[in-house]
């Protein structure tokens, strides 16, 4: 193998670990979501997470609404919180400022 063959798999192995692949799904549009709509499961919906939303739905049914704190406890935790990743595993997206 040739040195600009090395250079360039090391510069692309060098690429993946500093440059984390981010979703195409917003970070503020699923916090804002969960904080909504939480109830309904809208932000697990946004996210890819259908069963997940299926079942914050039915929660929310079950208990009256009272469950419903739960979606808004994960919007909050998604914009002010622990890093959220998206079904395919991809960190979202950043807002912009």
């Amino acid at each position: 193998m040739a040195d600009s063959e090395y250079q360039e798999e090391a510069d692309s192995e060098h690429r993946e670990e500093s440059e984390p692949d981010f979703s195409d799904k917003s970070r503020s549009t699923a916090g804002n979501l969960g904080i909504i709509l939480g109830l309904f499961g809208a932000h697990r919906f946004y996210l890819g997470y259908n069963n997940i939303g299926k079942l914050q739905i039915v929660v929310t049914i079950l208990t009256l609404g009272v469950g419903g704190l739960w979606g808004i406890y994960e919007g909050i935790t998604i914009l002010w919180g622990s890093e959220w990743r998206d079904s395919e595993g991809r960190l979202l997206r950043p807002s912009t400022k």
